[in-house]
């Protein structure tokens, strides 16, 4: 099997702007690939995961790839997906950012020398002249045909400002800079880029009179057509202090039947052979299937030493023992009143629950434990002496916290 069979088996691939040609350069390890990052937060999320793996694998079949991060195009902000407009960041901000990104990458890509690259696109895009930028690449753009963009239209009936219109041409000319400087001859991104991309191979055909191609990667959707990677309490983050390993194991371990095998075709590296196996797996076999799909990403993302400490705790904690590297929420002095803190408080405070109301139908269903009795009083209290070796409080069947006081 090729490596874009692989893909396409996977199910992986989205759309193509020309299937032969990809498939051929793909397989002879000749692709010279990007996939943009664009800075938001200073860590990488489950969002990015696949394009992550995606690079990962096509690297490990002899082609290159580039990572691009976005901190020019962060100054704009992508309305890719977005109901309203993105939040604006600092200079400094953003080149934090990207440090971070940076770093967590390497865990992926091997950056040695001629392998990858890694570019930052304010290299090219901060030093622009406008009225020369609009001159040289401004009549390549349609208006009628760039509002027709699935990226523009959601935004049309909240108001799409000016400054999120000129994203598109941005991202194009990425693939324009990268195609001159580097050889870049293709571009990956998620299918909700696809305009985007058509944009960059369009402007390479008119001002250069070359090709260059374009793949969507499938969307990491959930069974109900929902986006994963999201929590009741934010984003599954990749960067272990913003989520730890065992709540990035436990994330994979409690997703839904119906999603566990999509999710080993797409996002682990098991052979498929093995893979299609568990198609006819049910009941306990499919918690299994769930366990060796956390397993195999928190090994991906944080190692296999700390894969095997989640998958052991996780372990302890469903047969009731006490797991030693479960997450854990430190309570500060100003968490107490007159030494006590109340059980809401200590389920929005761990994470458990987002907030106040619903911490307090969390425990009038009988849904709360403390080290393993349940609570029924939304008034029951605990003092720092209770808590100072720390108490398990549990939310449900998979839901755990070690709470102590500092």
């Amino acid at each position: 099997m090729t490596i874009y069979e692989e893909l396409k088996a996977r199910g992986l691939i989205a759309q193509v702007t020309n299937e032969e040609e990809i498939s051929k350069m793909v397989n002879e390890g000749k692709a010279v690939f990007y996939i943009g990052f664009d800075p938001t937060a200073d860590s990488l999320h489950v969002g990015h995961f696949m394009a992550l793996c995606l690079m990962k694998r096509l690297q490990e079949a002899g082609n290159k790839p580039i990572a691009l991060i976005g901190g020019g195009t962060a100054m704009v902000g992508d309305p890719s997906g977005r109901s309203d407009m993105r939040q604006m960041m600092t200079v400094e901000t953003i080149a934090h950012n990207c440090e971070c990104f940076k770093t967590q990458m390497s865990r992926f890509i091997d950056f040695s020398e001629g392998k990858a690259m890694m570019v930052n696109n304010a290299d090219w895009l901060m030093d622009l002249n406008y009225v020369e930028f609009l001159r040289e690449i401004g009549p390549h753009f349609s208006v009628n045909r760039m509002l027709s963009a699935e990226c523009y239209k959601q935004r049309m009936e909240k108001g799409l400002s000016f400054l999120e219109f000129n994203y598109m041409i941005m991202q194009s000319y990425d693939f324009y800079e990268l195609f001159q400087r580097h050889g870049c001859n293709m571009q990956f991104g998620g299918d909700d880029q696809w305009s985007n991309m058509l944009g960059g191979t369009e402007l390479i055909r008119r001002k250069l009179g070359k090709d260059a191609h374009a793949m969507t990667i499938t969307l990491l959707l959930n069974s109900e057509g929902k986006k994963m990677g999201k929590t009741q309490s934010g984003a599954v983050w990749l960067d272990p202090e913003k989520t730890s390993p065992f709540d990035f194991f436990q994330y994979w371990r409690n997703i839904a039947d119906a999603d566990v095998l999509k999710c080993l075709r797409m996002l682990t590296f098991l052979p498929l052979s093995q893979i299609d196996e568990m198609d006819s797996w049910e009941g306990s076999q499919l918690n299994e299937a769930k366990e060796i799909l956390a397993y195999e990403l928190t090994k991906l993302v944080h190692g296999e030493e700390e894969a095997e400490k989640a998958k052991k705790s996780a372990r302890e904690l469903f047969t009731g023992g006490n797991a030693e590297n479960m997450p854990l929420c430190e309570l500060e002095e100003a968490d107490f009143t007159d030494g006590s803190v109340d059980i809401l408080t200590i389920l929005q405070k761990s994470g458990l629950a987002p907030s106040r109301s619903e911490a307090r139908r969390n425990v009038e269903q009988g849904g709360v434990t403390v080290e393993g009795e349940t609570v029924n009083d939304i008034k029951a209290s605990y003092t720092r002496e209770q808590l100072a070796d720390g108490a398990v409080v549990r939310r449900g069947k998979k839901k755990f916290v070690k709470v102590i006081a500092k």
